[in-house]
């Protein structure tokens, strides 16, 4: 390990984002350890995994890319599959931080839609296949707004927020956040400009004293509690919140939204890689995808599940977007080193 990593690992422990298990580095022989989003799959899944292999999957929670990103580049061992979103992909390809993946032992990748391969972060899928897609945009209670928000005006405009003081959150994400500014005044949500991040930047200050918070895990909870009326977060979020509550809404704004995929991968750094490729095969089958996907709402890119799916989540516009709204979606990418444009951002943005 180079002095950097050490020093990169000794601020990640510090900071709270190193496991105990991971700083040790051990696993036990019939283990396998998931390194993934909070509330990101249904825990049947791991039960029936265990039932047919006698494995044990232990999940950890990830809260940002950008800390998945970190911790791989410190060195941070003990995780077997990973699920980075689309533009963490391509930088951790970038980093030779992901394993190659042997596709002939996942057989089950044959199911994957075409609209889902070789998308432009991994164009062989050498090294990710997706798991669950989605959008970014609106999600709301209709029945504590006067009008349902149709701009990202409805988000960024104190005029428009006022009424709703400290009743409205926005991602704590810097790409996601600094991506909706940018997409509101008119630029791309990957800008390598200077003057339009800084822009992006000064929009979110200026929004900042009507927010009640930056959340990325509980929006939908305080969206149902009442806390928040509105809020910038993903689609099958609050698709599941509907459940609870069918006046909650979600709209991608008129000027458009970000598209995302989130992809099961591995480390390179992983012991187990066998049995990370068993498991990411179990995980694409049609009836055990079908399980995640009517469990969390999030849309499949998994064509043999579709039977499988309730046709309610598959006739929901919401959930899969009819192609004259896909149009307007942007992925997130890569901006190699422009990205310290957006840390600069961010760190003003929270520290004021």
């Amino acid at each position: 390990m180079t002095l950097t990593r050490i020093y990169s690992f000794i601020a990640l422990a510090v900071l709270g984002l190193v496991g105990l298990e991971a700083c040790a580095g051990k696993q036990a022989p019939h283990e396998l350890h998931l390194f993934i989003w909070a509330n990101y799959i249904d825990p049947e899944v791991y039960r029936l995994f265990e039932q047919e292999f006698g494995v044990k999957v232990i999940e950890e929670n990830v809260d940002s890319n950008e800390t998945l990103i970190l911790k791989l580049q410190a060195g941070v061992t003990g995780y077997d599959i990973i699920t980075p979103s689309d533009y963490a992909v391509a930088a951790l390809i970038r980093q030779g931080l992901l394993a190659e993946l042997e596709l002939s032992k996942i057989p089950n990748f044959q199911n994957i839609s075409q609209r889902f391969r070789g998308l432009y972060y991994d164009p062989q899928n050498r090294y990710s296949i997706p798991y669950l897609w989605g959008t970014t945009g609106i999600g709301y209670n209709a029945q504590k707004l006067e009008s349902p928000p149709t701009s990202w005006a409805d988000l960024f405009e104190p005029s428009r927020l006022e009424r709703y003081k400290h009743r409205v959150s926005m991602l704590d994400d810097p790409r996601e956040a600094l991506g909706a500014a940018l997409k509101y005044l008119g630029y791309s949500v990957n800008s390598t400009d200077p003057q339009q991040i800084e822009a992006a930047k000064n929009l979110l200050l200026a929004q900042k004293p009507y927010l009640a918070r930056y959340d990325s895990e509980t929006y939908d909870d305080f969206l149902l509690s009442g806390d928040l009326v509105m809020a910038h977060g993903w689609s099958g979020e609050f698709a599941k919140a509907r459940l609870e509550n069918p006046a909650i809404r979600y709209v991608i704004p008129q000027e458009g939204g970000v598209i995302w995929t989130d992809n099961l991968a591995i480390p390179t750094s992983s012991q187990k890689i066998e049995l990370a490729h068993t498991f990411i095969d179990f995980l694409l089958r049609p009836q055990i995808n079908a399980r995640i996907v009517n469990f969390l709402r999030y849309p499949s890119a998994n064509d043999a599940a579709k039977p499988y799916i309730l046709p309610e989540i598959l006739h929901d516009p919401s959930i899969y977007p009819p192609d004259e709204i896909r149009e307007r979606l942007e992925w997130i990418r890569d901006v190699g080193a422009a990205v310290q444009l957006y840390e600069r951002a961010w760190e003003e943005i929270k520290s004021r």
